[in-house]
């Protein structure tokens, strides 16, 4: 019990001093800066102890449960040598955890929304509706795509830095001649997709399939899926835009 409790404790440290400066820079501008109170302080300081417990149980969730899951699920798959296997987990594990990201959702309507004010689409919220459900779901393909591909750079060894280059090379030859309204749609799309769950995830995913093939070393080869994960959406929106307004 005492053991519990002091590893309890020690995570809400922990967790404690990642908030500090965040914090201190609040606290700094709104009483040096501002030189205003800080209104309804003993909601703030509970809203704050919410946070603080929130994240440490989050965080302790991740090191129990996903990245153990993650890595577990990789190392069966690639022990059992099915590569349609694997490589239908990897798109189904990121095609399945961003489809329902709220933030993709949002920002999936938004577009609708400015791509019918553009005159790019029709006005009838069937319209945006099938645009925004459109979009959302070509992200989403696009992540399972991504973790696929770095699923091959894992076996075969692939240089990561040669495929984020000519990843960002399609990137700059896609925007001139993309739809305005859609660009800047598409960068954002890039971030909306590593969320909470998906980072875990797919970390896990890429360390535990490095740690079983033979030759390729977890800290080297085993890191890189977010980036594809963040890159290859960009890709995908740009297409997509460029499709619609044909």
């Amino acid at each position: 019990m005492t053991d519990t409790l002091g590893k309890l404790f020690g995570y809400l440290g922990g967790t404690a001093r990642d908030l500090a400066p965040i914090l201190l820079i609040v606290g700094f501008f709104q009483l040096v800066v501002l030189q205003q109170p800080i209104d309804n302080l003993g909601q703030f300081a509970l809203g704050f102890l919410f946070v603080l417990l929130g994240l440490t149980v989050f965080i302790r969730g991740l090191d129990m449960a996903l990245f153990p899951l993650g890595e577990a699920l990789a190392n069966a798959l690639a022990l059992r040598g099915s590569l349609p296997l694997l490589v239908l987990f990897a798109f189904s594990l990121g095609f399945g955890t961003t489809v329902a990201e709220p933030a993709l959702i949002a920002v999936g309507a938004e577009a609708a929304t400015v791509m019918s004010e553009a005159g790019v689409i029709g006005q009838s919220e069937a319209e945006m509706n099938f645009m925004a459900t459109a979009l959302r779901y070509t992200v989403a393909a696009s992540v399972g795509a991504s973790l696929v591909l770095g699923v091959f750079r894992i076996l075969m060894g692939w240089p990561i830095q040669w495929l984020i280059i000519g990843g960002y090379i399609m990137v700059v030859a896609l925007t001139p001649i993309a739809p305005r309204e859609i660009i800047g749609i598409a960068y954002d799309s890039g971030g909306v997709t590593t969320s909470t769950i998906t980072v875990p995830l797919v970390t896990a995913l890429g360390v535990g399939l490095a740690s079983v093939i033979k030759g390729r070393n977890p800290m080297i080869d085993g890191f890189g899926l977010i980036a594809f994960a963040s890159l290859m959406p960009i890709i995908f929106v740009l297409l997509f835009g460029l499709v619609v307004a044909t």
